[in-house]
């Protein structure tokens, strides 16, 4: 069992190793994500504004009437 234990630990170093690498990968693809996110979001808002703009230039003006039964 002790003939075992240096080749078990550079397994165990390599899986440390091999794990480092994908959580640092994943760090950074979830950071470009948030990029995408807040670039749509930031575009999402300013056509949310252009909108609501356009809306409030073509609504018509209702009139304000008596109804008819008055």
């Amino acid at each position: 069992m002790i003939a075992d234990e240096p080749e078990r630990m550079t397994r165990l170093e390599m899986l440390v190793t091999e794990h480092e690498k994908t959580i640092d990968e994943l760090s950074g693809q979830i950071a470009e994500q948030w990029k995408v996110i807040e670039g749509m979001r930031r575009k999402l808002d300013a056509l949310t504004d252009r909108f609501l703009v356009l809306e409030e230039q073509t609504a018509p003006d209702v009139p304000v009437t008596k109804p008819p039964h008055y």
